[in-house]
């Protein structure tokens, strides 16, 4: 009986989406947090002012975990490209091979080189040359996403590359294939969702010590900068990237965009689905409400544009998962409208002076931190489902790419495995986080004058 369950195509796909996933929750924390750490110790030098030295090294141990499980979940992923989507490599890994190398060989080795140093090598260093750690971390965090964002933007606009002798891809031009329009878009898009993670962290952390009402210096340093740079970064991530993004997917994968929002039929004064279910055996959107002409401006900057519909195209080019692409991309937008809410109102408590009093808008900020992670997830599986059935847009089928040696039996054993051991990571992570947030910001020492008196009533 032949099934999605059956397709081993299936099976490689699920691993990989579950360990990339499981992944990036790792990355997009250090790539959040490195800018805060940059800049509390550019304030520490500039003011004097030990808080923000104790913020630092706070949070760089913070980082240090993220960082190291990171590594562990992201070695799979460089040995999948061998073992489960062999076909694949052998097609497109003379392009996509150069930038996966100068991640590792550049990107990686710096943030790598220096994380130690800035953990732990505060007073070797000096203010200065820790100062200078702290930005190394960071450039090596985003030039490591920036080669990534780079290799993806290539599988969604291919550029710069040719057809080898043998039917494979090669490099025709680096610089075309380096600074490929998408990845530029895709790059700030990504990054500045990765600082909306970092500042909800840093603001929930803030938000648990005021409620328990310990380290109070220090919560409300974070609860001052995760609010507000959660509130621009939340803007930004809408407009103007998240506007760009809309328009270079509208103009390079109208199908992509006709799916994303449901729209079979195409037409001007394209309306953006606030509420629709996607019923794709009848080739329509169920009880929809819809802003009239929104999509049409979102994706070609005006409102009487026309928007191709999926009926447009033929059936076997559509994504082979409408209803999950449609959800993940609505979910995302809600909770990115909820993020510039929050935020924003935050904001307004903290310059009313009130932040730290608002019980209930402490709590809130506490609990919403996983959020920016299910918002981001759900941004990845919005590019990644929208691509399909193409592994590199318009090159080469997602069916073709999977390696046709290894079994359904063995896919399905080593995600089993993977589940198994990510599952014990994930535990042992939450243990020394947690552990790590319950010490706290370690307090500097304050001496204690003892008069004459009181010490010989202490003697005696």
């Amino acid at each position: 009986m032949n099934s999605i369950f059956s397709d081993p195509g299936f099976w490689h796909r699920l691993q990989f989406g579950f360990t990339i996933v499981y992944h990036y929750l790792f990355p997009q924390l250090t790539m959040g947090l490195a800018w805060f750490i940059v800049y509390w110790k550019w304030r520490a030098l500039r003011t004097g002012d030990e808080k923000y030295n104790q913020a630092v090294r706070f949070w760089a141990k913070i980082f240090g975990l993220n960082f190291a499980v990171g590594v562990v979940t992201g070695i799979p992923m460089e040995f999948q490209f061998g073992t489960n989507w062999a076909d694949f490599s052998k097609y497109a890994g003379g392009v996509i091979g150069q930038t996966l190398a100068m991640e590792g060989m550049f990107a990686f080795f710096l943030e790598s080189a220096f994380v130690g140093a800035l953990i732990w090598g505060e007073k070797r260093l000096g203010p200065r040359g820790h100062f200078a750690a702290a930005i190394a971390v960071a450039l090596g965090s985003w030039l490591s996403g920036y080669f990534i964002l780079v290799t993806n933007a290539f599988m969604q606009h291919p550029v710069g590359y040719q057809i080898e002798a043998n039917g494979s891809l090669g490099i025709a031009s680096m610089s075309a294939y380096l600074f490929n329009p998408w990845a530029f878009v895709q790059f700030a898009h990504n990054q500045l969702a990765a600082l909306v993670t970092g500042a909800f962290v840093v603001a929930a952390v803030g938000a648990f010590y005021a409620l328990r009402g310990l380290h109070p210096v220090q919560a409300r340093v974070y609860l001052r900068a995760g609010t507000f740079v959660g509130l621009i970064a939340s803007l930004l991530v809408a407009f103007p990237t998240g506007d760009q993004q809309a328009k270079i997917v509208g103009n390079h994968q109208p199908i992509t965009l006709a799916a994303m929002e449901g729209k079979f039929e195409g037409g001007s004064m394209a309306g953006v689905a606030l509420i629709g279910q996607p019923n794709v055996a009848a080739h329509r959107l169920d009880n929809p409400i819809e802003v009239p002409g929104a999509l049409s401006f979102l994706a070609y900057g005006h409102f009487g544009s026309f928007v191709h519909g999926l009926n447009d195209f033929p059936k076997d080019q559509w994504p082979d998962n409408l209803e999950l692409l449609y959800y993940s991309f609505h979910i995302m937008i809600t909770l990115g409208t909820l993020f510039i809410v929050l935020m924003g109102f935050a904001t307004l408590q903290n310059w009313r002076g009130k932040l730290e009093s608002t019980r209930l808008l402490l709590w809130v900020l506490m609990l919403a931190f996983p959020y920016p992670y299910i918002a981001n997830t759900l941004g990845w599986m919005t590019a990644e489902l929208g691509r399909q059935p193409w592994l590199i847009y318009g090159l080469f089928y997602t069916r073709d790419g999977y390696s046709k040696v290894v079994s359904n039996g063995d896919a399905i054993f080593t995600l089993i495995g993977f589940t198994g051991l990510y599952f014990v990571i994930g535990l042992l992570f939450l243990g020394l986080t947690g552990r790590e947030i319950g010490k706290g910001p370690k307090e500097p020492a304050v001496a204690t004058i003892i008069s004459k008196p009181e010490r010989e009533a202490v003697l005696v």
